[in-house]
Protein backbone atom coordinates (compact mmCIF):
# COMPACT_ATOMS: atom_id res chain seq x y z
CA UNK A 1 0.00 0.00 0.00
CA UNK A 2 1.39 3.47 -1.17
CA UNK A 3 1.53 5.45 1.93
CA UNK A 4 -0.74 8.29 2.93
CA UNK A 5 -1.83 11.40 5.20
CA UNK A 6 -5.31 11.16 7.19
CA UNK A 7 -7.02 13.67 7.95
CA UNK A 8 -10.77 13.64 9.66
CA UNK A 9 -12.53 16.91 8.25
CA UNK A 10 -14.87 18.48 11.22
CA UNK A 11 -17.08 20.18 8.57
CA UNK A 12 -18.32 20.05 5.10
CA UNK A 13 -16.74 23.28 4.05
CA UNK A 14 -13.42 21.87 5.83
CA UNK A 15 -13.81 18.20 3.87
CA UNK A 16 -13.52 20.20 0.47
CA UNK A 17 -10.65 22.12 1.52
CA UNK A 18 -9.37 19.22 2.12
CA UNK A 19 -10.57 17.03 -0.56
CA UNK A 20 -9.31 19.82 -3.15
CA UNK A 21 -5.60 18.73 -2.23
CA UNK A 22 -3.89 16.74 -5.36
CA UNK A 23 -4.43 12.87 -5.27
CA UNK A 24 -6.73 13.36 -2.00
CA UNK A 25 -9.98 11.09 -1.59
CA UNK A 26 -12.55 11.25 0.81
CA UNK A 27 -12.90 8.42 2.76
CA UNK A 28 -16.63 7.02 4.10
CA UNK A 29 -16.89 3.36 5.67
CA UNK A 30 -13.59 2.45 3.08
CA UNK A 31 -15.21 -1.05 2.33
CA UNK A 32 -14.44 -0.09 -1.27
CA UNK A 33 -11.52 2.52 -1.30
CA UNK A 34 -9.23 0.23 1.08
CA UNK A 35 -9.60 -2.74 -0.84
CA UNK A 36 -8.39 -0.37 -3.65
CA UNK A 37 -5.91 0.76 -1.87
CA UNK A 38 -4.24 -2.46 -1.10
CA UNK A 39 -4.48 -3.52 -4.53
CA UNK A 40 -2.27 -0.04 -5.17
CA UNK A 41 -5.30 0.28 -7.45
CA UNK A 42 -5.78 3.58 -5.86
CA UNK A 43 -2.78 6.00 -4.78
CA UNK A 44 -4.13 9.04 -2.85
CA UNK A 45 -1.58 10.56 -0.60
CA UNK A 46 -4.16 12.27 1.51
CA UNK A 47 -7.96 10.23 2.46
CA UNK A 48 -10.23 12.91 4.15
CA UNK A 49 -12.57 11.05 6.20
CA UNK A 50 -15.89 12.31 6.14
CA UNK A 51 -17.39 9.08 8.04
CA UNK A 52 -19.02 11.07 10.85
CA UNK A 53 -20.52 14.29 8.65
CA UNK A 54 -24.14 14.70 7.59
CA UNK A 55 -25.54 10.79 9.00
CA UNK A 56 -29.16 11.65 8.86
CA UNK A 57 -32.87 10.66 7.22
CA UNK A 58 -34.91 13.53 6.55
CA UNK A 59 -38.62 13.27 5.96
CA UNK A 60 -39.78 16.09 4.13
CA UNK A 61 -43.20 18.23 4.56
CA UNK A 62 -43.49 18.02 0.61
CA UNK A 63 -42.92 13.84 0.85
CA UNK A 64 -39.47 13.89 -0.48
CA UNK A 65 -36.91 12.50 1.58
CA UNK A 66 -33.78 13.74 2.03
CA UNK A 67 -30.55 11.40 3.16
CA UNK A 68 -27.59 12.73 4.48
CA UNK A 69 -24.15 11.09 2.32
CA UNK A 70 -22.58 9.37 5.41
CA UNK A 71 -25.88 7.76 6.51
CA UNK A 72 -25.20 4.27 6.73
CA UNK A 73 -26.82 1.47 4.48
CA UNK A 74 -28.09 -0.76 7.40
CA UNK A 75 -29.39 2.90 8.84
CA UNK A 76 -30.78 3.92 5.84
CA UNK A 77 -32.36 0.37 5.07
CA UNK A 78 -33.90 0.06 8.25
CA UNK A 79 -35.51 3.76 8.43
CA UNK A 80 -39.40 3.52 8.99
CA UNK A 81 -39.97 5.81 6.12
CA UNK A 82 -37.96 4.38 3.53
CA UNK A 83 -39.48 0.58 4.33
CA UNK A 84 -43.14 1.59 4.10
CA UNK A 85 -42.24 4.71 1.30
CA UNK A 86 -39.72 3.06 -1.00
CA UNK A 87 -39.64 -0.74 -0.27
CA UNK A 88 -37.39 -0.97 -3.47
CA UNK A 89 -34.60 0.46 -1.93
CA UNK A 90 -34.68 -1.20 1.31
CA UNK A 91 -34.72 -4.78 -0.33
CA UNK A 92 -31.94 -3.64 -3.17
CA UNK A 93 -29.62 -2.50 -0.16
CA UNK A 94 -30.64 -5.33 1.96
CA UNK A 95 -29.94 -7.86 -1.18
CA UNK A 96 -26.37 -5.86 -1.66
CA UNK A 97 -23.70 -6.94 1.08
CA UNK A 98 -23.13 -8.54 4.47
CA UNK A 99 -24.85 -7.51 7.09
CA UNK A 100 -21.16 -6.48 8.31
CA UNK A 101 -20.49 -4.27 5.05
CA UNK A 102 -24.06 -2.74 5.40
CA UNK A 103 -22.72 -1.49 9.08
CA UNK A 104 -19.73 0.11 7.61
CA UNK A 105 -21.19 1.29 3.97
CA UNK A 106 -22.22 4.69 3.73
CA UNK A 107 -24.62 5.95 1.55
CA UNK A 108 -22.22 8.05 -0.21
CA UNK A 109 -19.70 5.64 -0.89
CA UNK A 110 -22.46 3.34 -2.32
CA UNK A 111 -22.88 5.63 -5.12
CA UNK A 112 -19.16 5.93 -5.92
CA UNK A 113 -17.76 2.28 -5.66
CA UNK A 114 -16.38 1.26 -8.37
CA UNK A 115 -16.23 -2.42 -10.05
CA UNK A 116 -15.59 -5.61 -9.55
CA UNK A 117 -14.33 -6.61 -13.02
CA UNK A 118 -11.66 -9.26 -12.00
CA UNK A 119 -9.23 -7.93 -14.27
CA UNK A 120 -9.33 -4.80 -12.99
CA UNK A 121 -8.40 -5.93 -10.18
CA UNK A 122 -5.49 -7.67 -11.31
CA UNK A 123 -2.77 -5.25 -11.72
CA UNK A 124 0.07 -7.97 -12.68
CA UNK A 125 -1.20 -9.58 -15.31
CA UNK A 126 -4.22 -8.00 -16.91
CA UNK A 127 -4.84 -5.21 -18.78
CA UNK A 128 -7.69 -2.43 -17.98
CA UNK A 129 -8.66 0.83 -19.80
CA UNK A 130 -10.34 1.76 -16.64
CA UNK A 131 -7.31 1.14 -14.39
CA UNK A 132 -4.40 2.53 -17.07
CA UNK A 133 -5.87 4.44 -19.67
CA UNK A 134 -5.15 2.82 -23.04
CA UNK A 135 -3.67 -0.48 -21.75
CA UNK A 136 -6.56 -2.16 -23.89
CA UNK A 137 -8.99 -4.60 -22.13
CA UNK A 138 -8.53 -8.32 -21.25
CA UNK A 139 -12.07 -8.75 -20.33
CA UNK A 140 -13.89 -8.52 -23.94
CA UNK A 141 -11.94 -12.12 -25.26
CA UNK A 142 -11.43 -13.07 -21.75
CA UNK A 143 -13.75 -14.65 -18.94
CA UNK A 144 -16.83 -11.83 -19.08
CA UNK A 145 -19.90 -14.17 -17.76
CA UNK A 146 -20.66 -11.33 -15.07
CA UNK A 147 -19.65 -8.45 -17.56
CA UNK A 148 -22.06 -5.43 -19.30
CA UNK A 149 -24.49 -6.14 -22.33
CA UNK A 150 -25.58 -2.87 -22.00
CA UNK A 151 -23.53 0.84 -22.55
CA UNK A 152 -20.42 -1.12 -22.86
CA UNK A 153 -17.48 0.22 -25.35
CA UNK A 154 -14.77 -1.49 -27.14
CA UNK A 155 -12.26 -0.12 -24.62
CA UNK A 156 -15.13 -1.22 -21.88
CA UNK A 157 -17.24 -4.01 -20.67
CA UNK A 158 -17.19 -3.77 -16.71
CA UNK A 159 -20.47 -3.75 -14.72
CA UNK A 160 -21.57 -1.32 -12.00
CA UNK A 161 -22.05 -2.96 -9.03
CA UNK A 162 -24.51 -1.51 -6.73
CA UNK A 163 -27.76 -2.76 -5.69
CA UNK A 164 -28.95 0.22 -3.61
CA UNK A 165 -28.14 2.66 -7.10
CA UNK A 166 -30.65 0.80 -9.28
CA UNK A 167 -32.95 1.36 -7.13
CA UNK A 168 -32.12 5.19 -6.30
CA UNK A 169 -32.15 6.18 -10.31
CA UNK A 170 -35.60 4.19 -10.75
CA UNK A 171 -36.87 6.90 -8.43
CA UNK A 172 -35.22 9.65 -9.94
CA UNK A 173 -32.80 10.28 -7.02
CA UNK A 174 -31.24 13.22 -6.87
CA UNK A 175 -27.40 14.22 -5.76
CA UNK A 176 -26.28 16.85 -3.85
CA UNK A 177 -22.77 18.34 -4.07
CA UNK A 178 -20.34 20.66 -2.32
CA UNK A 179 -17.34 21.77 -4.18
CA UNK A 180 -14.09 24.58 -4.07
CA UNK A 181 -17.23 26.54 -6.50
CA UNK A 182 -20.15 25.80 -4.32
CA UNK A 183 -22.71 23.46 -4.52
CA UNK A 184 -25.30 21.74 -7.24
CA UNK A 185 -27.49 19.43 -7.45
CA UNK A 186 -27.79 16.88 -10.52
CA UNK A 187 -30.20 13.69 -11.29
CA UNK A 188 -28.10 10.09 -10.04
CA UNK A 189 -28.01 9.22 -14.25
CA UNK A 190 -26.40 12.26 -15.00
CA UNK A 191 -23.60 11.51 -11.90
CA UNK A 192 -22.41 8.16 -13.97
CA UNK A 193 -20.72 8.28 -17.81
CA UNK A 194 -20.72 5.33 -20.05
CA UNK A 195 -17.18 4.44 -20.76
CA UNK A 196 -16.43 5.27 -24.79
CA UNK A 197 -12.94 5.81 -25.17
CA UNK A 198 -12.47 6.86 -21.39
CA UNK A 199 -13.82 4.63 -18.80
CA UNK A 200 -11.49 5.43 -16.32
CA UNK A 201 -14.06 8.48 -16.48
CA UNK A 202 -17.20 7.11 -14.40
CA UNK A 203 -18.65 10.13 -12.92
CA UNK A 204 -19.45 13.83 -13.86
CA UNK A 205 -17.66 14.67 -10.76
CA UNK A 206 -15.72 17.79 -10.27
CA UNK A 207 -12.45 18.55 -9.06
CA UNK A 208 -13.03 17.94 -5.26
CA UNK A 209 -16.84 18.16 -4.81
CA UNK A 210 -18.29 15.55 -2.26
CA UNK A 211 -21.48 14.03 -2.28
CA UNK A 212 -23.46 15.40 0.92
CA UNK A 213 -26.83 14.10 0.31
CA UNK A 214 -29.31 11.91 -1.78
CA UNK A 215 -32.68 13.32 -2.39
CA UNK A 216 -35.71 11.25 -3.13
CA UNK A 217 -38.47 12.82 -4.52
CA UNK A 218 -41.96 12.32 -3.55
CA UNK A 219 -43.64 9.05 -5.33
CA UNK A 220 -46.47 7.42 -3.97
CA UNK A 221 -46.55 4.66 -6.72
CA UNK A 222 -42.80 3.59 -5.06
CA UNK A 223 -45.33 2.39 -2.00
CA UNK A 224 -45.60 -0.67 -4.33
CA UNK A 225 -42.27 -1.19 -5.42
CA UNK A 226 -39.79 -4.13 -5.96
CA UNK A 227 -36.39 -5.15 -5.84
CA UNK A 228 -35.47 -8.80 -7.78
CA UNK A 229 -31.93 -10.15 -7.79
CA UNK A 230 -31.05 -13.06 -9.79
CA UNK A 231 -27.33 -14.03 -8.61
CA UNK A 232 -24.94 -17.48 -8.44
CA UNK A 233 -25.65 -18.14 -4.84
CA UNK A 234 -28.31 -16.80 -2.38
CA UNK A 235 -25.36 -15.59 0.21
CA UNK A 236 -23.57 -12.84 -0.27
CA UNK A 237 -22.49 -12.31 -4.14
CA UNK A 238 -22.99 -9.27 -7.50
CA UNK A 239 -25.67 -9.55 -9.46
CA UNK A 240 -26.07 -11.29 -12.96
CA UNK A 241 -29.33 -9.13 -13.34
CA UNK A 242 -31.29 -7.20 -10.93
CA UNK A 243 -34.55 -5.52 -11.11
CA UNK A 244 -36.03 -2.59 -9.62
CA UNK A 245 -39.68 -2.10 -10.16
CA UNK A 246 -43.40 0.21 -9.29
CA UNK A 247 -45.99 -0.10 -11.27
CA UNK A 248 -49.45 1.75 -11.38
CA UNK A 249 -52.63 -0.08 -13.08
CA UNK A 250 -55.45 1.12 -13.53
CA UNK A 251 -58.50 -0.65 -14.64
CA UNK A 252 -56.09 -2.85 -16.29
CA UNK A 253 -53.96 -0.41 -18.23
CA UNK A 254 -50.57 0.90 -17.11
CA UNK A 255 -50.64 4.53 -15.53
CA UNK A 256 -47.39 4.95 -13.90
CA UNK A 257 -43.85 2.33 -14.08
CA UNK A 258 -40.50 2.96 -13.26
CA UNK A 259 -37.81 0.24 -13.86
CA UNK A 260 -33.99 -0.02 -13.84
CA UNK A 261 -31.69 -2.62 -14.27
CA UNK A 262 -28.76 -4.04 -12.55
CA UNK A 263 -25.80 -6.30 -13.68
CA UNK A 264 -26.58 -5.72 -16.70
CA UNK A 265 -25.31 -2.27 -17.41
CA UNK A 266 -21.70 -0.48 -17.36
CA UNK A 267 -24.02 2.39 -15.06
CA UNK A 268 -27.22 1.42 -13.07
CA UNK A 269 -29.35 1.44 -16.02
CA UNK A 270 -32.88 3.54 -16.02
CA UNK A 271 -35.17 1.05 -18.85
CA UNK A 272 -36.23 4.40 -20.10
CA UNK A 273 -37.41 2.45 -23.57
CA UNK A 274 -39.52 -0.21 -21.38
CA UNK A 275 -40.99 2.56 -19.77
CA UNK A 276 -42.14 4.50 -22.64
CA UNK A 277 -43.59 1.66 -24.21
CA UNK A 278 -45.14 0.44 -21.75
CA UNK A 279 -47.75 3.80 -20.63
CA UNK A 280 -50.82 3.57 -21.03
CA UNK A 281 -50.94 -0.48 -22.62
CA UNK A 282 -52.28 -3.41 -20.64
CA UNK A 283 -50.76 -4.34 -18.10
CA UNK A 284 -50.46 -8.31 -19.40
CA UNK A 285 -47.06 -10.38 -19.54
CA UNK A 286 -46.97 -10.19 -23.67
CA UNK A 287 -46.89 -6.62 -23.29
CA UNK A 288 -44.09 -6.96 -20.43
CA UNK A 289 -42.62 -8.92 -22.38
CA UNK A 290 -42.60 -6.67 -25.41
CA UNK A 291 -41.40 -3.45 -23.02
CA UNK A 292 -38.22 -5.91 -22.10
CA UNK A 293 -37.57 -6.77 -25.48
CA UNK A 294 -37.47 -2.81 -26.44
CA UNK A 295 -35.24 -2.26 -23.83
CA UNK A 296 -32.51 -4.99 -24.59
CA UNK A 297 -32.61 -4.63 -28.45
CA UNK A 298 -29.15 -2.93 -28.18
CA UNK A 299 -27.65 -5.23 -25.85
CA UNK A 300 -24.32 -6.55 -26.69
CA UNK A 301 -23.23 -10.23 -25.63
CA UNK A 302 -20.17 -11.19 -24.94
CA UNK A 303 -18.59 -14.55 -25.27
CA UNK A 304 -19.51 -16.21 -22.20
CA UNK A 305 -22.57 -13.47 -20.81
CA UNK A 306 -24.92 -13.69 -23.80
CA UNK A 307 -27.75 -15.56 -21.19
CA UNK A 308 -27.76 -12.27 -19.29
CA UNK A 309 -29.94 -11.01 -22.65
CA UNK A 310 -32.83 -13.07 -21.92
CA UNK A 311 -32.53 -13.72 -17.95
CA UNK A 312 -32.43 -9.86 -18.10
CA UNK A 313 -35.73 -10.18 -20.41
CA UNK A 314 -37.29 -12.56 -18.05
CA UNK A 315 -36.36 -11.11 -15.00
CA UNK A 316 -38.62 -7.68 -16.13
CA UNK A 317 -41.49 -9.66 -16.91
CA UNK A 318 -41.66 -11.65 -13.65
CA UNK A 319 -40.88 -8.33 -11.25
CA UNK A 320 -43.39 -6.53 -13.28
CA UNK A 321 -46.10 -9.05 -13.23
CA UNK A 322 -46.23 -9.63 -9.72
CA UNK A 323 -46.21 -6.41 -8.86
CA UNK A 324 -49.47 -5.81 -11.33
CA UNK A 325 -51.33 -8.50 -9.91
CA UNK A 326 -50.44 -7.74 -6.21
CA UNK A 327 -48.31 -10.73 -5.40
CA UNK A 328 -45.36 -8.92 -3.98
Amino acid sequence: MTPFAYERASSLDEAVHLGSALEAKYLGGGTNLVDLMRETIERPTLLVDVSELHSFVEEREDGSLLIGAATKNAVLAENRAVRTRYPMLARAIFAGASAQIRNMATVGGNILQRTRCGYFYDTDGSRCNKRSPGQGCDAIDGFNRIHAILGTSPACVATHPSDMCVALVAMDAVVHLLGPEGTRTLPLTQLYTLPGGHPEIETTLGFGELITAIELPAFPQAMRSSYTKVRDRASYAFALVSVAAAIVVENGCIQAVRLALGGVGTKPWRAVKAEGFLLGKPATQAIFREAAEAELADAIALRDNGFKIELAKRSIVAGLYDLSKGSL
